[in-house]
């Protein structure tokens, strides 16, 4: 029988240690970074032993005491368990007592991959518009079960797009990096991004990575090329004292947890990243780039140095985060998923995100509020 209870961020973190990937919004750290939320590290036990973690994040719902609890790519449990009700009913029970009237979570489990050369064709096949319109190169089980598990348990998933807080990617770009080497996954590389890496060497495009408190020094270059960046291609930036907060919480955890990256030539910033590792798995979190130089391929040479740095770490996987599943050639977004494609690597589905209502009316009042604001 499981039980379920706060426990201190050491514990949580010690727990983060024992596994081979975790993502980094399960980190202790990144609730310092959500300050806005009200933060809790819960811990599954099995009599005294520590078997599961999870960082919970509390939004109160609008002049009323009560809250959302979001655990976003969590919780750090066995998913591969037979019976999840074990693990989620004593977590239901209390975040409740906590004040919960629903609960948000997105567990950590993919259902489908496609890779490179199926996601190519479907590019060019005008018969396809969507991800979901191609045939997968791998259906998994576990994520049949789990989606099968939680909607006999009342969980409801939730639409992609929207969310109480901007909700975590159903959708992403991942290169697998277990048993390969540089030079294997050079070669998964299509022609245009191999010769783009080269262009870069051969440009003298250098490529440096800092952390702690020299990364800190150097988030000012970073965010201003980030701004540049927001304004060329049309998205809000987040302010200069987010990153600050992010390097400052995600680097006190772990030294290696978190590195800027910058690609300069002859001395002018043309590309910079905030790369992100927990365990085995590495992410490309952030990224920026010159409109200028843009012939000197600051973006493939910056990419590939993260990549590189992951291998190095010992990464089973390199993460680009999320697309959207669209393959429709008038789509916008279809650029973004043709660069990520071009490192070789495979678009994953996972599960998505779920919610229980555990208050039915303040839920159903919570879901007219957040239908009102979108």
């Amino acid at each position: 029988m499981l039980s379920v209870r706060e426990i201190p961020e050491s514990d949580h973190l010690a727990l983060l240690a024992g596994r081979r990937s975790a993502s980094f919004l399960q980190t202790p750290a990144w609730g310092h970074v959500k300050a806005e939320w009200r933060r809790e590290s819960i811990g599954w036990f099995r009599g005294d032993e520590l078997v599961g973690a999870a960082l919970v994040l509390y939004r109160q719902l609008p002049k009323v005491k009560r809250f959302l609890a979001y655990l976003p790519e969590g919780p750090v449990i066995d998913w591969e368990a037979e019976d999840l009700r074990e693990w989620l009913a004593p977590m239901a029970a209390h975040l409740g007592a906590r004040g919960a009237f629903g609960v948000r979570m997105g567990p950590p489990v993919v259902t489908r991959r496609w890779d490179a050369a199926a996601i190519k064709a479907g590019i060019a096949d005008d018969g396809v518009r969507r991800l979901g319109d191609l045939p997968p190169t791998e259906r998994t089980h576990s994520g049949a079960r789990v989606t099968s598990q939680l909607i006999d348990l009342g969980w409801r998933a939730q639409a992609v797009e929207g969310g109480f807080a901007a909700g975590q990617p159903q959708y992403v770009f991942q290169v697998p990096l277990a048993g390969r080497t540089e030079d294997d996954v050079l070669a998964g590389m299509n022609q245009l991004w191999r010769r783009n890496i080269k262009k870069a060497a051969k440009e003298g495009v250098e490529v440096v990575s800092t952390a702690g408190a020299e990364a800190a020094a150097d988030l000012g270059a970073f965010h201003e090329l980030y701004v540049h960046t927001a304004e060329r291609d049309h998205f809000t930036p987040r302010p200069l004292s987010y990153f600050q907060t992010m390097v400052g919480a995600l680097g006190s955890e772990d030294p290696d947890r978190i590195r800027l990256y910058s690609a300069r030539h002859e001395g002018t910033l043309v590309a910079a990243t905030i790369g992100i590792r927990v365990g085995a798995h590495a992410w490309y979190s952030y990224g920026a780039s010159s409109t200028d130089k843009r012939e000197v391929r600051g973006s493939n040479a910056i990419q590939w140095q993260m990549i590189r740095d992951a291998i190095a770490a010992g990464a089973d996987v390199y993460d680009l985060r999320g697309i959207t599943d669209t393959l429709a050639s008038d789509d916008p977004h279809l650029g973004l998923i043709q660069f990520k494609v071009g490192t070789g690597g495979e678009a994953v589905e996972y599960v998505g995100e779920w919610d229980l209502p555990l208050n039915r009316a303040l839920y159903a009042a919570f879901a007219m509020y957040m239908k009102r604001r979108g």
